[in-house]
């Protein structure tokens, strides 16, 4: 279903995954990767989205790390290979990264109107660019690190989602209290929190997978996003 491009960004070309639906774009979605890069289950989100009728983009914002990184969560080497991208990340670069495929997103669909959905590291880049960026609308999945960059959401003025796993490994009930008292009141802002959900509720294949919340999850997100980006 889809094919790969290359975005001209501030810093240079980086490549980038699209997945097109058949027929006339509802709008685009930016697609956030997680820390293993832009493998089979960033793709299959894309794939997803352009079923749903969005175009897709995923952008691969470990470029300046090494391009095309494509691991998976399988063995403990790539979980030590992700982790340390993860530290190399910086997102100050990445949310360049991320304007720059909104901005070709939005030259590809007759309305204009470009969305953002992340996963995890691309949980805490959707928050970030519902903040900071031009984007129309962003939702994130079990975002790790939302909690530290809540002074950002004195400039949120677009509407965002974001879905919580209550038993997060990576985000803790003290994180998640201080995002909702910090994001709950925003009346652009939607929070899902799943009590007995882990880290990754939706990753296909992962350890945690749940099938039934990822379901719900993510029927709410594209009701969020066929509202938003009509």
């Amino acid at each position: 279903m889809g094919e790969r491009i290359e975005v001209r960004g501030a810093d240079g070309s980086f490549a980038a995954y699209v997945a097109r639906p058949e027929g006339q774009p509802l709008a685009a979605v930016v697609v956030i990767q997680e820390i293993f890069g832009v493998n089979a289950v960033m793709r299959g989100k894309a794939d997803w989205l352009a079923r749903e009728g969005f175009l897709a983009v995923c952008p691969d914002l470990f470029w300046r790390i090494r391009p095309g990184i494509d691991i998976t969560d399988k063995t403990e080497a790539e979980w030590k290979e992700a982790f340390s991208h993860f530290q190399a990340f910086k997102s100050e670069p990445g949310l360049l990264d991320i304007q720059s495929t909104i901005d070709w997103a939005r030259a590809e669909v007759s309305n204009r109107r470009v969305g953002a959905i992340g996963y995890c590291l691309g949980g805490l880049m959707a928050y970030l660019t519902a903040c900071r960026t031009n984007a129309d609308a962003c939702v994130g999945y079990y975002g790790v690190g939302i909690d530290q960059k809540l002074d950002e959401a004195v400039a949120l003025t677009k509407p965002l989602m974001l879905h919580i796993a209550g038993k997060d490994e990576y985000v803790k009930p003290p994180a998640q209290a201080a995002i909702q008292a910090g994001l709950g009141a925003k009346p652009n802002v939607v929070l899902h929190t799943y009590l007995e959900r882990d880290h990754a509720f939706t990753r296909e294949g992962g350890a945690h997978y749940d099938a039934p919340a990822a379901k719900i999850a993510d029927a709410r997100t594209l009701a969020f996003l066929r509202e938003k980006l009509a």
